[in-house]
């Protein structure tokens, strides 16, 4: 069997003094864990886990048989993350060197380090491709002193990395393929990270009569960029208020944006309509709150393929979205609209709210969709990938052996 390094970039992991590792995102051990030790021997995950003294019956475990976490040094921000790389490196190449493969996601600081360590080592690497760098960098989406240089580069750092890959995944179908295509002679699949168990999905859709009062919009994302344009939704709301549309919007999540968007919230007189919640806790708590809207709506500048959106189309919601990354892979032609006009998203929101017969088209619409993005599905599908993954790195280490 193969033993594989897999870096992880978001800091979605905590460790506990007792030294267990947990999350509170909607998957546990088994649904992170079990398709990929399947596969390999051992899986080394390297993240940035942060340290939490004690935990609640919302986080599940992490770890387990055969998964082994270890950290760099945890940062946050491009100027902590300078003063620590010579060690995060370190760190990265002292696990590589234990390991076969390097499993990581791009785009993303650590598997950019990983996959110059894995260079240096002569090692192979498989990718998961799960936003569009040049979406992610656009005007408006980030505020980043480098932003511009980064819009550059990094797109040509990822169509490097898709070419030199042992494999590669997606989680559009085609929209990433496109722009950051892998090599013909490699494995590439279209393979969402979305997790949906076939019992989060209603059983039939949504059907809208007679207008009730007020409409009830929904966003569920971070707010520690714009990039999924919040501050977009923000003021259409308030466009449609305006215009005498009675609705109402409530913001799922959390991040250094909020206070500047409650702002916007005030100086455009709408804070009696828009509710911020903050954080809430993946799984049952969302779908508790898209349960009680009526309009799912995400006006990204980028996108992979919107997790958010899938589940929001697996309660049977209408949903709005930009034209931007997996987003015309989910949803019909009329339900989009430009990725940054304001004055579009009201428009498009006005004409759905008014209109119930559509608004069950899009119910019926987006429930058949979302079954293609069942856990039952992808599971065997990304079985299949890793599995790929592991029979190609064994062969190649047999060609390589000495005594062959």
């Amino acid at each position: 069997m193969v033993k594989a390094l897999l870096t992880i970039d978001a800091a979605v992991f905590y460790r506990t003094p007792d030294g267990r590792v947990h999350t509170q995102s909607v998957a546990n051990y088994d649904e992170y864990w079990t398709i990929p030790r399947q596969s390999f021997d051992q899986l080394i995950i390297m993240t940035r886990l942060q340290e939490i003294a004690k935990i609640d019956d919302s986080w599940r475990p992490a770890d387990g048989d055969g998964v082994v976490f270890r950290t760099v040094p945890f940062y946050k921000g491009p100027y902590q993350y300078l003063a620590q790389s010579k060690t995060i490196r370190n760190t990265i190449q002292a696990s590589l060197e234990e390991c076969d493969v390097l499993l990581c996601n791009g785009p993303g600081t650590l598997s950019a380090v990983g996959i110059d360590v894995a260079n240096q080592l002569k090692k192979l690497y498989a990718l998961d491709v799960l936003a569009d760098p040049y979406d992610v960098y656009a005007p408006g989406a980030m505020t980043h002193p480098l932003r511009p240089y980064l819009r550059w580069r990094q797109p040509r750092q990822l169509r490097k990395w898709c070419q030199d890959a042992c494999a590669v995944n997606y989680v559009t179908k085609q929209a990433l393929q496109r722009r950051y295509p892998a090599s013909a002679d490699v494995l590439s699949t279209g393979i969402s990270d979305v997790h949906l168990p076939s019992d989060t999905i209603v059983g039939a859709p949504r059907l809208f009569g007679a207008q009730h009062s007020p409409i009830s919009l929904i966003y569920v994302g971070t707010l520690a960029q714009l990039y999924k344009a919040p501050d977009i939704l923000i003021a259409a709301v308030g466009i449609c208020i305006k215009e005498g549309l009675n609705i109402n919007l409530t913001i799922a999540g959390d991040g250094q944006f909020r206070q500047a968007l409650e702002a916007q919230a005030t100086a455009l007189g709408v804070t009696d309509k828009i509710h911020f919640l903050g954080a809430i806790p993946a799984g049952a708590a969302v779908r508790q709150q898209l349960d009680k809207a009526d309009l799912f709506v995400l006006p990204s500048y980028q996108e992979g393929l919107p997790k958010a959106m899938v589940e929001a189309m697996a309660r049977a919601l209408p949903c709005i979205g930009s034209s931007v990354g997996g987003i015309p892979e989910l949803l019909a032609a009329t339900d989009l609209v430009p990725a940054g006009d304001a004055v579009a998203l009201a428009t498009k929101i006005r004409e759905v709210v008014t209109d119930p017969q559509r608004m069950t088209e899009m119910s019926a619409r987006n429930l058949d969709r979302a079954k293609d993005y069942r856990s039952e599905l992808l599971r065997a599908q990304r079985i299949d990938f890793y599995q790929h993954i592991s029979k190609y790195t064994a062969d190649w280490l047999s060609q390589k052996s000495p005594h062959k």
